[in-house]
């Protein structure tokens, strides 16, 4: 929905459905939570360094415990930009908390932006694949659990700090995925869209029309409900928005009943 690094393919997965969309990026690591008050990232050193008792940099492609270098520096750059944003993040910040050299940074990615944008296609697939297992349970056909992977995929994303801490203080990252350009997890959510919507078609749960078209549609709905929900909740509670997101998208992709 919302999104992180800019043309990024959603090719590479197979031809049958998967609630679930293809792994895009090929980052394993798990997200790492925030830390509590007064954590800074610049400063704070890893458990491994910890344990070793020095501050020197790992230059390898991968740690002795078998962490890619690529995710260790993911890592970081979450933590980092949890703990002051994507404005105030530095290279240098990003390096130190990851244990690394800045040029081993320099050699994957040419600046701090290019970093936060695989960094968000990163947490937002997780999202994805959360949300998938999460409607994994949902009973009918696949209409009912496209719906169930929407709404709480789009619950997840809106809850989800990242995000929230750019809403926060850097709303501009945003802004050219919303008004020039998909990024990477745009395009997972559209592909795992189209399959499924496709497939539901097959089965008779969905209307028939262009899959594609009917994915951008259920995806713009769904992107309204992450970022513009606050403004219109009034005191209502953002589940009770949830569940009407439900309906929308289940009305939306609903056949017409037959007629008399």
């Amino acid at each position: 929905m919302v999104t992180g690094s800019s043309g990024a393919s959603a090719a590479g997965g197979s031809g049958s459905v998967v609630m679930g969309a293809p792994r895009l990026w090929g980052y394993g690591g798990p997200p790492v939570l925030a830390r509590g008050p007064g954590y800074h990232c610049a400063t704070a050193r890893r458990p491994a360094e910890a344990a070793r008792g020095t501050h020197g940099p790992v230059d390898a492609e991968e740690e002795p415990a078998g962490r890619r270098v690529d995710d260790l520096v993911l890592d970081a750059a979450r933590d980092c930009v949890l703990a002051y944003g994507v404005r105030r993040t530095t290279v240098t910040d990003v390096a130190r908390r990851a244990g690394v050299s800045r040029m081993t940074v320099y050699r994957r990615w040419p600046d701090v932006q290019s970093l936060v944008a695989d960094l968000m296609s990163r947490e937002w697939h997780q999202v994805i694949v959360d949300a998938a297992a999460a409607a994994a349970s949902a009973a009918g056909p696949l209409r009912a659990r496209l719906v169930a992977q929407s709404t709480a995929a789009a619950a997840r994303l809106r809850a989800h700090p990242l995000l929230r801490k750019i809403l926060e203080v850097d709303p501009e990252i945003l802004l050219p995925y919303m008004l020039d350009r998909r990024g990477g997890g745009q395009e997972e959510m559209l592909a795992f869209l189209q399959q499924t919507i496709a497939a539901g078609q097959a089965e008779g749960s969905v209307r028939m029309g262009d899959p594609a078209l009917l994915a951008r549609a259920v995806l713009l709905t769904a992107q309204s409900f992450v970022l513009s929900a606050p403004t219109v909740t009034d005191g209502h509670p953002v589940a009770d928005l949830d569940a009407e997101l439900a309906v929308l998208l289940d009305r939306y992709l609903a056949p017409a009943p037959p007629s008399s």
